[in-house]
């Protein structure tokens, strides 16, 4: 009828909608279920699925929903139900630790991965607050000016929440969001920006490229002249040329040979039995067997992984804890057995337990690397520093312990954190840092910045973590080797053990659930990255930068307000 303008219903019910587009219906009109979605799209980036186009697509999904908020409450929890998404997708294989002690029942593996989520997923969420909070979309003049500012301060917002998570209450810095532009094993990706900008400042970037789509499609709708798709354009190069980044060769990588000869050990050892002293023999005949030397005047430096060894090296603790776990109840004997199959010219680098014993008796224990040569005497020791909860320790003992919690690592004492990153003097084989299983993870805190090794040895038990850890764990250990430009030598009990250069490019690998060894020369490391000289300074300033043009967009938005 003239004079009457059409008003579509809403929608009250799409029962007319096939079932699949009934459910993205339902999905898009909720924003929390769409936000749980999105944050596990998100995880789909990590290894081993390396969906990486899946990350950026979750990530300008989460951008658009914080900009339809209307209050800073509702962009708090859209964040969080992001993060709820994606931290229980991506350490869903924290859930197989539970399946490998006793003290527990196995389904509990599912409920403790959903209560850490409900945790780290507080950083997203405070990274959606901050953001909204910055650019107040419905204060803006276009909305276009808004999207455009929301994106730079949710990628500044990003980077600062991400190295928070690294530290607060000891951190967990596990899969940060800019692992997901990490290429293969002969490719870096985007992720060859790290020696400048820092793993969280890669996180940033991600956010800045995710942002993209939705900046070209504001700008081509809200124009009407017909030069407005060629925004398009670049957006379509920017896609094709980050698709051939992650994919292609990089032609940058050196490859040059370092001087120190190596074997890399991956015993196999599976986790059932590897705390069982019933199999420490066994285990190191195993061990034994896969390093011995191609010549007896070979000068070479062997690896063994966190976990591997069972006895005690160190003199000095009670006899019955020897005649329990050590071979022939001696630490003499045990050494001096592994002197003979490195070879006089050689030397070892092996994870071990070590005690503190006051008083007769152990007290606590240490997770740590001992180096022995080819005399069976001890050079150098080292503890780890970042212990993991309820793995090596159990917080809150006194509350928790007669509520019937324990640790998943075997034994009852408590191990204790050693100083942290230390450099150890190997003459012609070299300076070593160290950095035990999941310490490799912490950027910015694996290297003594005031004596810079030659190479990182990363020893490591990933027996517990199903499929989903070990590449992902590899995965952040070739992070490191970009940001410091240093080699990382990395023996696992049951895989992935790798060589990794200081281009962070795999040289050479051992599968998963596979016995052998690698031998070769340690890469070369090179000169200090500017990131090993300034750390996470470089991601914090990076996103300081950003969150300054987001507030200039904002002022300019206002001004015209």
């Amino acid at each position: 009828m003239a004079g009457q303008v059409y008003i579509p219903a809403p929608m009250q019910s799409d029962r007319r909608l096939p079932v699949f587009a009934q459910t993205l219906n339902r999905i898009w009109r909720s924003p929390r279920i769409a936000a749980i979605v999105a944050g596990a799209l998100a995880a789909c980036g990590f290894q081993p699925l390396s969906l990486w186009p899946l990350t950026l697509f979750a990530v300008a999904w989460l951008i658009e929903l914080v900009m339809r908020t209307g209050r800073g409450r509702d962009a708090f929890l859209i964040g969080w139900f992001f993060g709820l998404g994606h931290f229980t997708l991506g350490n869903n294989w924290i859930a197989t630790a539970f399946t490998y002690q006793a003290n527990l029942p196995a389904w509990l593996g599912g409920i403790a991965v959903v209560l850490l989520s409900l945790y780290l997923a507080l950083f997203p969420a405070l990274a959606a607050l901050a953001a909204w909070s910055i650019v107040r979309p419905d204060r803006m003049t276009t909305r276009r000016t808004a999207f455009v500012a929301l994106v730079f301060a949710f990628a500044s917002a990003w980077i600062v929440t991400e190295w928070l998570r690294a530290w607060v209450f000891s951190g967990f810095a596990w899969n940060p969001l800019g692992v997901a532009l990490l290429g293969q094993f002969e490719t870096r990706g985007l992720a060859l920006l790290t020696p400048w900008i820092g793993t969280y400042g890669l996180s940033g970037v991600l956010v800045l490229l995710a942002g993209v789509p939705g900046v070209v499609a504001r700008l081509i709708g809200g124009s009407r002249s017909p030069a407005r798709w060629l925004w398009a354009a670049p957006a379509l190069a920017l896609a094709a040329g980050l698709t051939a980044l992650m994919a292609l060769p990089d032609p940058w990588v050196k490859r040059d040979e370092g001087a120190t000869r190596f074997t890399l050990v991956q015993p196999d050892l599976p986790q059932e039995i590897i705390d069982d002293p019933r199999y420490f023999e066994e285990n190191f005949i195993k061990l034994a067997k896969l390093s011995l030397p191609r010549s007896r005047g070979e000068k070479r430096v062997v690896f063994w992984p966190e976990s591997g060894l069972g006895d005690y090296l160190r003199d000095g603790y009670p006899r019955y804890l020897y005649r329990l776990y050590t071979y022939g109840a001696d630490p003499v004997i045990a050494r001096g057995r592994i002197g003979s199959v490195i070879g006089p010219y050689g030397l070892l680098l092996t994870g071990a337990v070590d005690l503190v014993v006051e008083n007769g008796d152990g007290v606590a224990a240490r997770n740590s690397v001992t180096a022995i040569n080819g005399k069976g005497d001890i050079l150098a020791g080292y503890s780890k520093a970042h212990l993991v909860p309820f793995g090596e320790y159990l917080p809150l003992r006194w509350l928790l312990e007669p509520l019937g919690a324990s640790r998943f690592v075997a034994g009852s004492l408590d191990f204790w954190p050693g100083p942290g990153p230390r450099t150890f003097d190997f003459g012609t084989l070299g300076e070593v840092g160290v950095q035990i299983c999941y310490e490799i993870v912490f950027s910015g805190e694996v290297v003594d910045p005031l004596n810079r090794p030659d190479y990182i040895y990363n020893p490591s038990n990933d027996g517990w973590f199903g499929a989903w850890g070990p590449p992902q764990h590899l995965a952040q250990a070739r992070m490191r080797a970009m940001e410091e430009g240093l080699p990382v030598m990395r023996s696992t009990t049951t895989g992935i053990s790798a060589v990794i250069d200081a281009d962070g490019i795999v040289r050479s690998s051992l599968a998963r659930r596979t016995a052998g060894r690698i031998d070769g020369r340690i890469p070369p490391p090179h000169e200090p990255t500017l990131f090993a000289r300034y750390g996470n300074a470089l991601s914090l300033a990076l996103a300081a930068l950003i969150a300054l043009m987001a507030i200039s967009m904002v002022a300019l938005g206002r001004r015209g307000r």
